[in-house]
């Protein structure tokens, strides 16, 4: 049964580290690992998140658009688990986009990122899956694959002027 579990914030020394990547696909707790990744995600309002969020050091990520008071004209998509995920190409056009993460509440950040990318990662049961990824669902994409690698979405921000806080974001985004 899956369970929420503590999501680590800003400060938090794991969320610098660069992940490991995961060479064991028969460990046992990898089901109950994104059971929870899940579950978490779903309880925070979250359209993604990464291991490291939940304090472990392994390459893998869920991708779980869908619309929520936190993001409320995000796409509806299963969520997907992505083992060992990688960008294999990008399409050099870049968009901003106002980011948020679970792990720094309470915050919002004008990001730059390619609107469409080419990826490659593993499935749950080590299948590969190679396919191109578009607008907000690449950008959720690239978020977490910077998780991974032990970015935070404002180590991305152009100037601290495009730091705000979720509530001057909702009164922007929404008015």
């Amino acid at each position: 049964m899956s369970k929420t579990r503590q999501i680590s914030e800003i400060g938090n020394p794991i969320l610098r580290q660069r992940s490991t990547a995961i060479t064991n696909l028969t460990d046992p707790e990898l089901d109950e690992t994104i059971a929870d990744l899940i579950a978490t995600a779903h309880a925070a309002n979250g359209v993604g998140i990464a291991a490291p969020q939940v304090a472990l050091s392994m390459r893998l990520f869920i991708v779980a658009s869908r619309p929520s008071p936190r993001y409320p004209h995000a796409p509806t998509m299963e969520p997907t688990a992505m083992l060992n995920p990688q960008i294999v190409d990008r399409s050099g056009e870049l968009v901003s986009g106002w980011e948020g993460c679970l792990s720094v509440p309470g915050m919002r950040g004008l990001v730059l990122r390619d609107r469409a990318i080419e990826v490659k990662y593993l499935t749950r049961h080590g299948e590969a899956v190679h396919q191109e990824l578009t607008d907000f669902v690449a950008r959720i994409f690239q978020h977490e694959l910077d998780h991974l690698d032990g970015i935070l979405f404002p180590d991305r921000v152009s100037s601290p002027t495009d730091l705000i806080t979720e509530a001057e974001y909702m009164k922007i985004a929404f008015d």
